[in-house]
């Protein structure tokens, strides 16, 4: 069973940057597929970028396509979520989560999750 735990949220004006690290312990992180999530206030989890267990193959929601990157390091046992040009529409909390099996945009087939990171963006 792998744990997770995000950090580097914080508040930053539209159009800066800022990187969300997501360290993994307690597994076999290179088995995993990992991904990043979103949460806004009174919406649903939604699916933001996933990348594969080997950090070769990647994918990004259309809303962030060409701002946002997700890379990971199997060395380190970390995921990063590289986003770029904020948007104030980019507030939300950031999971990153963790599956076995196939690959997946749905969160509900996640088994594991960290507690979340806020992101505000301010206009």
């Amino acid at each position: 069973q792998v744990q997770l735990m995000e950090s580097g949220g914080g508040l930053v004006q539209a159009g800066g940057s800022l990187r969300l690290s997501c360290a993994a312990s307690g597994g076999t992180f290179s088995n995993y597929r990992m991904a990043w999530f979103r949460q806004a206030p009174g919406k649903g989890r939604e699916f933001v970028a996933r990348v594969s267990p080997s950090g070769g193959v990647t994918d990004h929601a259309d809303s962030v396509k060409g701002r946002f990157t997700i890379s990971r390091d199997n060395a380190k046992n970390t995921v990063y979520l590289q986003m770029n040009s904020l948007k104030p529409e980019d507030t939300a909390v950031y999971y990153c989560a963790a599956k076995g099996g196939g690959w997946s945009t749905e969160a509900t087939h996640y088994a594991y999750w960290g507690q979340g990171a806020q992101v505000t963006v301010s206009s």
